[in-house]
């Protein structure tokens, strides 16, 4: 939340209904702490409509611009733009469709049916009288922004010439994903626009003053911090204190943690252990950390398969031990590196008496990080004959 005083929807904060709340009593508010340790009030959506406006009028050929698909009102001000400067209006992606057909059908989104045109008759429209409205701002591979960024878009492909706009400012951990995606849009030729270049965003989450304030309206008996790590909520805890709620009716909880409201009383619970979930196909949960950390080191360093056949008898090798290595070195360097791991391999077999593959692979891997400074994942596989 945040208390917007100039909103685009001209729908302002219902201050009255807040303060009736009250006087009716609050058990227990859960606010949001993002924004706890920035100081003062968070600016008004409609700061960044010059910003739209500037590359409305400046950009030469098509734009595209990028923002959550249930910010409403971020694509009202674009559709304003739009229409300011004479650009039909395309909204390309299931969900960015969806959500504005819902959002025009309520009544949240005012554009009038001639400044929309499908995906198809917006790319038969000359490039300067084009606006398309897509989800992918945060750098998700899968979204349209970032289909595009990899060449892999079905309906249309980054021109030289386009001219990007990424509104939301990327979310703590996309940065990466982000910074990649502006960087391949760079290279298909496309100039890029995002927050630290012009205004194009502003943030949703209440700042301190505005905490404050809706703590000051609402008096709850109890207070929660939620969303947000576990420094902002420790600082919108600190907040809460300076408005005089008292530090033992505050909760600063992590996830997991049960909270009970009893008799008027709030206390902690037990704590629930959660992790990843993680569905593959038609499996859920079936799959653990285990395996995907095994993943990732099989994605990282490859894997090297030692097949060692022994006489039954003599507990001797057969053959020579047959060692296959996928996504580890090169064919070339592969074929310097195996005579190593079946010497290795004979040397303990036949020279030592060993038919452990556990410690066979524990020997192979540390002669392969020796000589390659890498941790493949080492699998020996024992038979006798």
């Amino acid at each position: 939340y945040k208390f917007d005083q100039t909103p685009v929807d001209n729908w302002p904060t219902d201050f009255a209904k807040l303060a009736e709340f009250s006087a009716r009593g609050v058990d227990i508010l859960l606010a949001d702490s993002t924004n706890a340790e920035r100081a003062g009030w968070t600016p008004s959506e409609r700061v960044i409509g010059p910003a739209f406006d500037e590359v409305m009028r400046t950009a030469k050929g098509r734009i595209i611009i990028a923002t959550f698909a249930s910010l409403i009102a971020r694509v009202q001000q674009v559709a304003d733009a739009a229409m300011r400067h004479d650009r039909k209006l395309a909204f390309v992606g299931t969900s960015m469709v969806d959500n504005t057909k819902i959002a025009r059908k309520m009544g949240y989104l005012k554009i009038p049916d001639t400044a929309i045109v499908s995906i198809d008759e917006a790319l038969h429209l000359p490039d300067d009288k084009v606006v398309l409205m897509c989800t992918g701002s945060q750098g998700e591979p899968s979204s349209i922004i970032g289909r595009l960024s990899a060449g892999t878009n079905r309906q249309f492909d980054v021109e030289s010439g386009d001219t990007i706009v990424l509104s939301p400012h990327p979310i703590p951990g996309n940065e990466e994903a982000v910074n990649k995606t502006i960087n391949r849009l760079i290279r298909r030729g496309a100039h890029v626009i995002y927050e630290s270049i012009l205004p194009v965003h502003v943030s949703g989450h209440a700042s301190s003053e505005e905490q404050k304030l809706l703590l000051n309206l609402v008096r709850p008996k109890y207070f929660v911090p939620i969303h947000g790590e576990l420094h902002q909520l420790t600082r919108h805890a600190s907040l809460a204190k300076q408005v005089g709620i008292p530090d033992e009716n505050i909760l600063v909880v992590e996830n997991g943690q049960v909270m009970e409201l009893k008799h008027g009383k709030l206390d902690l619970g037990e704590r629930i252990p959660g992790g990843y979930i993680f569905v593959e196909g038609e499996s859920v949960g079936e799959i653990d950390l285990d395996v995907m950390r095994e993943r990732e080191q099989l994605a990282r360093s490859g894997i090297v398969l030692i097949t060692v056949t022994l006489d039954k008898y003599s507990n001797r090798l057969i053959q020579e031990p047959e060692v296959i290595t996928r996504g580890f070195v090169s064919p070339e360097e592969a074929d310097q590196l195996i005579p190593a791991i079946q010497k290795k391999v004979t040397d303990l077999v036949n020279g030592g008496g060993l038919d452990d593959g556990k410690l066979i692979s524990d020997a192979v891997r540390s002669l392969l990080h020796n000589e390659t400074r890498r941790r493949p994942l080492v699998f020996v596989t024992m038979a006798k004959a």
